[in-house]
């Protein structure tokens, strides 16, 4: 994200700043809670949601996802065919989505329709992390199959998100990742005053626990 005006460049992040707390001002209006969710291609981003959404379905709420991608419908469409209503934004050259473009996807929106929106973000542990949306929650997800160092190599991302959840804890064994080694870095850079949250999104291990942090 570059603005550039009169010949003079504006603090990105600031203006970012500025512009998510207009888009979080705007949902609380409407009454929704929004959920910002990061993380690598394939920690599960858009099976998490597509989970999630299901479970608050089942409970009455009104939920829809932004999928957020450089380019393509992939995510989107996978979040339609589960039947969870759905906006694609591509950013096109950006490694991630910043507030004005979630700006723009919330005016096309009916925002009356929804109690619950879902943000996810571009494939990447490092350029959403300063670049807030204007989510009640920033969460970032991780996997077992990225190993056991990924705390340690990305400080930013999880120092940035209110709610941390390793993924794919059923096979952690067989791609020899201790989940333990994880949390104990977690626990390291938060001080120990935040819980990583373990859970399977494909058995549905760890859900109901992960709803509770994120006062679903």
């Amino acid at each position: 994200m570059h603005m550039v005006q009169m010949g003079k460049e504006y603090d990105v992040l600031k203006e970012n700043s500025r512009i998510a707390h207009s888009n979080y001002r705007r949902l609380k209006e409407h009454g929704v809670r929004c959920i910002e969710v990061m993380g690598s291609i394939g920690s599960g981003k858009t099976a998490f949601i597509i989970k999630v959404g299901e479970i608050l379905r089942a409970k009455g709420l009104r939920v829809c996802a932004i999928a957020g991608d450089v380019t393509g419908e992939d995510d989107y469409r996978r979040m339609t065919d589960s039947g969870l209503d759905s906006v694609n934004c591509n950013t096109g050259r950006e490694c991630h989505l910043d507030a004005e473009m979630v700006r723009r996807v919330l005016d096309g929106m009916d925002l009356e329709k929804y109690d619950v929106i879902f943000i996810e973000n571009v494939g990447n542990l490092v350029c959403p992390a300063d670049f807030p949306l204007g989510a009640d929650y920033r969460v970032v997800i991780i996997s077992t199959t990225e190993g056991d160092d990924m705390v340690r190599k990305h400080h930013d991302i999880f120092i940035h998100s209110d709610v941390a959840i390793l993924n794919k804890t059923d096979i952690a064994e067989a791609v020899d990742v201790d989940p333990e080694i994880i949390e104990r870095d977690y626990a390291k850079l938060t001080g120990g005053l935040k819980k990583m949250h373990r859970c399977s999104v494909k058995r549905s291990w760890g859900m109901e626990e992960i709803l509770r942090a994120l006062d679903l």
